[in-house]
């Protein structure tokens, strides 16, 4: 089972009606059976219906639903988390938006976790929750470090540690030095495994090389990840794009991670 997280720069009714870009972001989503977008401008959920109908027109093995937060943002500035995921694989089991109002750590996030909880069909375990953030580049170290705050939250509502966190932490750069990174609690904690390494691009731009996009896994179902899965998806290599197509998609690449099947084998 492939899951992965797009920032998909700005996706909204737009995109959906560009002849040239929604194929290629259509292409995109076909290829997992969960993706989170980032970055997503839909309140009246109008680019979020017209994708999954796009996705289903083309889909012949599966049929793919949705659940989208509320815009979230401190000011006029709001983004949406959009899960799109195929329901003849895994359900729907719970959601809920984490309330960022923890004593002495209000508000750490600009655009605070819209958490999901599935149950798997098909895969090894059979019930794991994504995690899925977009940090504020300023505030990148700091949200970083909440996300273990939000993981201690999710373990005591739901009882479980098999937990996916994704997403753009903007985890690099001038945001995130490697001195800084020493003092997150999520990279320091062992339980969690930073599956997309610090050397590797997830920008489609060529003037940037960073590794803003990150997929961390708890110990608990690292057992269930397909070894060596875990990677950016370069579309623009295998789609064969020009830097002004690939750019019209979006400036990062969808980073990607597989789950076992029941039998122990990717699926």
């Amino acid at each position: 089972m492939k899951i992965a997280s797009f920032n998909a720069r700005r996706f909204g009714l737009k995109k959906c009606t560009d002849s040239k870009v929604f194929p290629i972001i259509t292409k995109i989503v076909l290829r997992y059976d969960i993706i989170v977008l980032l970055e997503v401008f839909d309140a009246k959920e109008k680019a979020a219906k017209k994708l999954v109908e796009q996705l289903n027109s083309v889909c012949k093995d599966g049929s793919y639903t949705y659940v989208i937060s509320k815009p979230l943002g401190r000011n006029d500035y709001k983004e949406q988390y959009l899960f799109i995921f195929r329901e003849d694989l895994v359900s729907l089991k719970e959601v809920y938006q984490y309330e960022d109002m923890q004593k002495g750590d209000e508000d750490s996030f600009a655009r605070e976790p819209f958490i999901v909880r599935f149950e798997s069909k098909k895969t090894a375990v059979k019930d794991f929750v994504l995690i899925p953030v977009h940090t504020t580049p300023k505030d990148s170290v700091q949200e970083i470090d909440e996300l273990y705050d939000v993981y201690l939250d999710v373990k005591e509502k739901w009882g479980t540690q098999n937990i996916i966190l994704l997403g753009d932490f903007n985890a690099d750069g001038s945001y995130v030095s490697g001195r800084k990174m020493n003092t997150i609690r999520l990279r320091t904690d062992k339980c969690f495994h930073w599956l997309i390494s610090d050397d590797k691009d997830t920008t489609a731009t060529n003037t940037t090389d960073c590794s803003y996009d990150r997929i961390v896994v708890h110990d608990d179902l690292m057992q269930h990840i397909v070894p060596d899965s875990a990677k950016p998806f370069n579309f623009q290599q295998d789609y064969k794009l020009t830097d002004e197509e690939t750019l019209a998609v979006s400036d990062h690449y969808p980073v990607e991670v597989e789950l076992m099947s029941g039998k122990g084998k990717k699926k």
